[in-house]
């Protein structure tokens, strides 16, 4: 069974910092590229960073360059997201997802397999 499970959200002022974390199994890891996605209140679900299968190749969204970053460690079966500088319009709940498709890309339809989600609230 493939299973997903962010962890590390909570609650920070703005400016500080979080690292989530996205723990799989079920599949074989290295084989898959991983997202993490934000959805906010009332929102549509976005994605915010991209990673490849063995991390030759990472993005993150406009929304957040210069303070996300992903990365990930095939041996812990493990992708994390670094948040810096964080904004009270980054609250959000985050996912990580998984996905098959071998071209980078963040549109939340291409992938198949959701965690449950990570709650972060960025205070002003």
């Amino acid at each position: 069974e493939v299973q997903l499970v962010e962890s590390g959200g909570g609650l920070v002022q703005a400016g500080g910092s979080l690292r989530l974390s996205c723990a799989a199994s079920g599949f074989t890891f290295d084989d898959y590229a991983i997202g993490w996605f934000r959805q906010a209140p009332g929102k549509e679900r976005e994605g915010v960073a991209y990673i490849s299968s063995r991390a030759w190749s990472a993005y993150v969204a406009n929304s957040v360059k210069g303070r996300f970053t992903i990365s990930r460690d095939n041996a812990k079966n493990t992708v994390y997201l670094q948040m810096n500088s964080l904004k009270p319009e980054d609250t959000a709940v985050y996912y990580c997802a998984t996905t098959a498709v071998t071209i980078a890309t963040m549109r939340p339809g291409l992938y198949d397999y959701w965690g449950q989600g990570t709650q972060v609230t960025v205070s002003s």
